[in-house]
């Protein structure tokens, strides 16, 4: 079943006048809450966005990709900076220890900045995509925006940084899923062999 969902998956930029259902909603959020996450630590917090002059502005933001103003329903997925005393500095140096001085010295909100992939909040908005495919809602990712901006209009305290959007709604048309790679092209076992 899964696989099917993610064979159809169409990024969905054109919607209908039509809202989302609060049930479909709560569907959608209980699939992003539901995420798993290093260490169990869910660093993520979900804004749910519906008011659609709050959208219009947001859709200004994002480099103004006006179609965004159209969807009746926007997701901000935020990333919620993790304090060094937990210790997610420390990964980062462990993982890269060529640069851990570097990473060590990093301002706290800089660090938080350029950090937000590794708190992983395009698992939890994966998960909502798909979920909110399953019950007939298109949507689409938007990465392109300013953070401070955004961060700043919805009243965000400063370890909450919006990382993605979920733009989301009824699509006005069906569309064939765009062609993948081969699985062949993108895997290769135990050592990668190079012509």
């Amino acid at each position: 079943m899964i696989i099917e969902l993610l064979k159809n998956r169409v990024s969905v930029r054109k919607f209908k006048r039509k809202p989302v259902p609060e049930e479909v909603l709560q569907e959608i959020l209980e699939a992003g809450r539901l995420s798993p996450s290093g260490g169990n630590d869910q660093p993520w917090v979900f804004g749910v966005i519906d008011d659609p002059q709050l959208i219009g502005q947001i859709a200004q933001i994002a480099r103004h990709q006006d179609w965004i103003a159209a969807a009746p329903l926007l997701i901000v997925l935020c990333t919620v900076g993790v304090d060094d005393r937990r210790g997610g500095r420390n990964i980062q140096i462990e993982r890269f220890p060529d640069y851990g001085r570097a990473i060590a010295e990093l301002p706290q909100g800089f660090y938080w900045s350029i950090n937000v992939e590794e708190h992983q909040t395009k698992i939890p908005g994966t998960h909502m995509l798909l979920a909110a495919q399953e019950r007939g809602v298109g949507g689409c990712w938007v990465s392109r925006f300013d953070v401070n901006k955004l961060a700043r209009l919805l009243n965000l305290p400063a370890n909450y940084l919006p990382s993605e959007m979920l733009a989301l709604g009824y699509p006005v048309q069906t569309r064939k899923p765009v062609e993948k790679k081969n699985l062949d092209t993108l895997v290769f076992r135990n050592v990668l062999e190079q012509s």
